[in-house]
């Protein structure tokens, strides 16, 4: 069968895209493939479930208004489909006089970004939140908080009610542009699209060269390692506790996190994972070690960031180091209180000079199109990022005759 449509990916940038599609597209013929036996098992099901507000985002910048405008379509879409979601605001918070400087900066930014955010002083604050310590605070009113394993559950849904087909446990092993179609290779099936999106994640660079694509970059997976607050602890904070970023850092640091089933979660750090898809602590794949260890790319990470990959390692093998980092605003906590939870593994894009790659990367040919590299944050920018890659598809809503 010759498909209209293929997109390759179950996490929640490449549901979106198909979903998208279907709804600009009724009735044409579309083909989800995902090698895992669920939706969003990688970066989508490992996410904090945060639903971003944009704050830090340069204004004007592409980053900015799709999170914005992910956030509302997010929220519209959990809404329509009984998926339960709090909008219960984020505190960024400053706990040193330089940090205050950075918080000021970046209240003006949010102004730009036209995102509402309310300054709070180092007394509201203790009113607001009185186990949290701090010399003020930003309040972003709109920040939510959701499970995306749902939100990527009910849009396999709305694929499958469009009419599209969703094929689990089938990891591609070949791809092949030919003059008026793509074949998608497993083991022992073909099958046959118009157009092919590779939303990839963790394996998109790989799918880019198995389909015959020049690139330089490499993907790098960095892991976010939590820990859960014991249940008595659940109302330590009533908002999202968030550091003010340090611009020079490219991660934005650990934070307390309450999660739509009422726990709270502290983290994620950022170590080198020893492994795309390799969740255990201190789990090693083989393969994807050497692949990145001979890259060149890496190494030049490594040592542009040299100073905070050391703190990163020392606080993941060392844990009252990480609790210092966590007690720098919630001085109250322990270390019996971080108990274990699942970690996270996200696709970080690293150029060949070592740069960390913060925008969007496609490479595009006449009949694919592959997302090399979709920012974070992703979940919350899911539906205006399949937007964008239906318009580099040059994919229209079709007119009702």
């Amino acid at each position: 069968m010759l498909y209209d449509y293929c997109v390759i990916g179950g996490g929640i940038v490449g549901l979106s895209t198909a979903m998208r599609l279907l709804e600009r597209r009724p009735g044409s013929s579309l083909l989800l493939v995902e090698k895992e036996n669920g939706l969003g098992e990688h970066q989508t099901g490992h996410n904090s479930g945060v639903i971003h507000a944009g704050i830090y985002y340069p204004p004007g910048s592409l980053k900015a208004e799709l999170c914005r405008r992910g956030a509302e379509a997010t929220k519209e879409f959990c809404a329509a489909n009984d998926i339960p979601f709090e909008v219960c605001g984020k505190l960024l918070v400053a706990t040193n006089p330089l940090e205050v400087q950075r918080m000021n900066a970046l209240y003006e930014r949010s102004t730009a970004n036209e995102i509402e955010v309310v300054p709070v002083s180092a007394g509201e604050l203790a009113e607001r939140e009185p186990n949290i310590a701090g010399l003020g605070a930003l309040f972003v009113p709109s920040t939510g908080i959701v499970d995306y394993g749902k939100v990527c559950r009910a849009t396999g849904k709305t694929i499958e009610r469009l009419g599209g087909e969703i094929l689990l446990g089938t990891k591609v092993t070949g791809i092949r542009e030919e003059g008026d179609a793509v074949t998608v290779s497993s083991p022992g099936r073909n099958w046959r699209a118009r157009k092919l999106v590779v939303c990839g994640g963790l394996q998109s660079d790989r799918l880019a060269v198995m389909a015959g694509l020049s690139i330089s970059h490499r993907i790098v997976p960095f892991r976010g390692e939590y820990f859960r607050l014991p249940r008595e602890k659940n109302e330590v904070v009533r908002h999202l506790i968030y550091p003010i970023p340090d611009p020079d850092l490219p991660f934005l640091g650990i934070h307390l996190t309450r999660t739509i089933d009422g726990s709270v979660t502290v983290g994620p750090n950022a170590v080198i994972g020893f492994g795309r898809e390799t969740y255990r602590k201190l789990g090693i794949n083989l393969a994807d070690l050497v692949d990145y260890l001979m890259y060149p790319g890496f190494w030049k990470t490594v040592l542009n960031n040299r100073k905070s990959a050391v703190t990163e390692l020392r606080n993941s093998l060392w844990k009252p180091g990480y609790l210092a980092e966590c007690r720098k605003y919630c001085p109250s906590l322990e270390l019996s209180d971080l108990l274990p939870h699942k970690a996270g593994i996200r696709a970080q894009a690293v150029a060949r000079d070592g740069t960390l790659v913060h925008d969007f990367l496609f490479i595009e040919t006449e009949r694919m199109l592959h997302v090399c590299n979709a920012p974070s944050p992703a979940a919350t920018s899911a539906i205006p990022i399949a937007d964008r890659v239906l318009d580099r598809l040059g994919v229209e809503t079709a007119k009702v005759a």
